[in-house]
């Protein structure tokens, strides 16, 4: 159920026109940092902070934005089916690939984080932030996380994988088009996938694989690995 109808509108306009900005200014400067996810939060807090706004008011009043995401991420399929030809020799790796990845780092943050914090809700909420954000709050809440938490930790993730995650390959040496969009798309999601679909359509589809596969493959594996460390 919506807050007040202008309530409604307000943190709507707000967030659109925010972003917006952001996007005119990135392309007029060309500053990689000058992310427009990132910069809209670093806006939007405070003012929420100042007005005494919780996260779950926010979020149930700008739930349409997560609505839309959903068509967009299928809108992905697009430059998928158009290196289908390719991928199909390459699945079976993919998909081991992906899979130890992802229960590495899972693991990894598990226990990381309850070796830090002693917080399972905490660790629960962190492991899942590589999938897209309606597949991780679903999966948190089965499984005993925060959402709030986890929905900051998958805007982290993608942020980070979006302003870094190409310069970061590049620098280790991994320069293949295909290599590059399974780890964007694996760490960094739908925002990740956005940012180097404009590269190359290669880069586009493997990486949009990668988010699908590597949704499909945490809802599996998070249930038999995440409840190990209750």
């Amino acid at each position: 159920m919506l807050a007040h109808p202008i309530d409604f509108i307000f943190y709507i306009l707000l967030t659109i026109v925010t972003y917006h900005l952001f996007v005119v200014m990135q392309n007029k400067l060309k500053l990689i940092w000058l992310n427009p996810m990132m910069m809209s939060l670093l806006v939007l807090i405070p003012i929420l902070s100042l007005n005494d706004i919780s996260y779950q008011r926010y979020y149930q009043d700008t739930q349409i934005f997560t609505q839309l995401l959903e068509p967009a991420i299928v809108a992905l399929g697009f430059v998928l089916y158009q290196q289908l030809h390719t991928i199909k020799g390459h699945l079976k790796g993919i998909f081991i690939i992906l899979s130890s990845g992802i229960s590495l780092i899972m693991l990894i943050n598990m226990m990381m984080t309850i070796w830090l914090l002693e917080r399972y809700d905490i660790a629960v909420s962190v492991s899942l932030k590589s999938v897209t954000t309606p597949i991780g709050l679903a999966l948190t809440e089965q499984l005993g996380g925060i959402a709030a938490i986890t929905a900051v930790s998958i805007i982290i993730a993608g942020i980070v994988g979006a302003i870094w995650g190409l310069p970061l390959l590049k620098r280790f040496g991994i320069n293949d088009p295909q290599a590059q969009g399974l780890a964007i798309g694996c760490a960094s999601h739908a925002l990740g996938t956005a940012t180097v679909s404009k590269l190359s359509y290669e880069h586009g589809a493997y990486s949009s694989l990668a988010l699908v596969v590597s949704a499909v493959i945490t809802a599996l594996i998070s249930p038999l690995i995440i409840p190990f460390f209750s």
